[in-house]
């Protein structure tokens, strides 16, 4: 589970303004700080699928926000990728 302080400087990183916490890159950035905690999980439990499945539909989450941004707005995209340090 996320805490507080992660989402808040996740949110804090790539938010157009003080109160944005819906745009796609907010949820992009939300989203990637799950992921880095669930995959630690995932290493130590191997054999938890439930988080596993989990993991993938966040993974998908993502790759669909991503896409989106890509498509709507390249440079905010290019921005994000660069930011939250993703590979594309």
């Amino acid at each position: 589970m996320i805490t507080k302080e992660n989402k808040d400087k996740a949110i804090a990183k790539v938010a157009r303004s003080k109160d944005d916490v819906g745009s796609p890159e907010v949820q992009v950035a939300i989203l990637t700080e799950r992921i880095k905690e669930v995959t630690e999980h995932v290493k130590n439990n191997k054999h938890d699928f439930m988080a596993k499945r989990g993991l993938m539909q966040m993974v998908g989450k993502r790759k669909r926000l991503l896409k989106y941004l890509e498509g709507t707005n390249f440079e905010l995209y290019k921005k994000t990728i660069a930011k939250l340090g993703l590979r594309k």
